[in-house]
């Protein structure tokens, strides 16, 4: 049986927001606040410690510091992966409450953050993703669940280095297939074309779910 860490094994400024970042929602709010992580000194895939440190995240990384700061409230470190036809994967981490799903998510998109806990099951929380997914070369085709438990004695939490052993095992594990209608994608390919001619630097909020999201 995996064990959480005690709070020995963190510095005081990670103590304090771990603190302080007791629910879900305000994980998610803190993750919005912070800086996209855009890579652009190449790859990274870093740990809590270092997204603390650094003060910006990518979805994967916004997604394993959720699962420290939350399994010290009591959540199990679970992370979806939702997978793509243009292999632009999204990860979010998921959680439950009163028996339904939510999650909690960080993108260069809005609609990709987190969503509430309404969801009976995961299909339907992916489902949620679907529309928001779609840019110029995303659709969603899958999607997988597992825990950071499965990684064994690897140190996800404060690892100093690239933590590419979990990007693989996201990759590896079996996915579950979404079918979706080409007719559906098209109307929202098309729709997201549109407005990125008129608004390029922007975010598409015109989604149906919003009242979902968990920003």
């Amino acid at each position: 049986m995996v064990r959480k860490p005690g709070r020995e094994a963190f510095t005081s400024r990670e103590w304090r927001l771990i603190q302080r970042l007791n629910t879900p929602a305000k994980v998610q709010r803190w993750l919005t606040s912070l800086p996209y992580n855009w890579e652009r000194k190449g790859g990274t895939m870093r740990s809590f410690r270092e997204v603390v440190k650094r003060n910006e995240a990518h979805c994967l990384e916004a997604a394993v510091a959720a699962a420290v700061i939350l399994e010290q409230h009591g959540y199990p470190p679970l992370l979806l992966d939702i997978e793509s036809w243009d292999l632009l994967d999204h990860v979010i981490f998921v959680f439950q409450k009163g028996g339904l799903w939510g999650s909690i998510g960080r993108s260069r998109d809005i609609g990709l953050h987190g969503r509430k806990p309404v969801f009976r099951n995961l299909r339907q929380l992916v489902w949620s993703y679907f529309d928001p997914y779609i840019d110029m070369t995303g659709r969603i085709k899958g999607y997988a669940l597992t825990s950071l438990y499965n990684l064994g004695d690897y140190d996800w939490r404060f690892n100093s280095r690239n933590m590419h052993k979990i990007e693989d095992h996201l990759r590896a594990i079996p996915h579950q297939k979404l079918r979706s209608s080409d007719r559906r994608y098209e109307y929202w390919h098309e729709r997201y074309k549109d407005y990125k001619k008129r608004y390029p630097h922007r975010s598409p909020t015109y989604y149906g779910n919003r009242q979902q999201w968990m920003l």
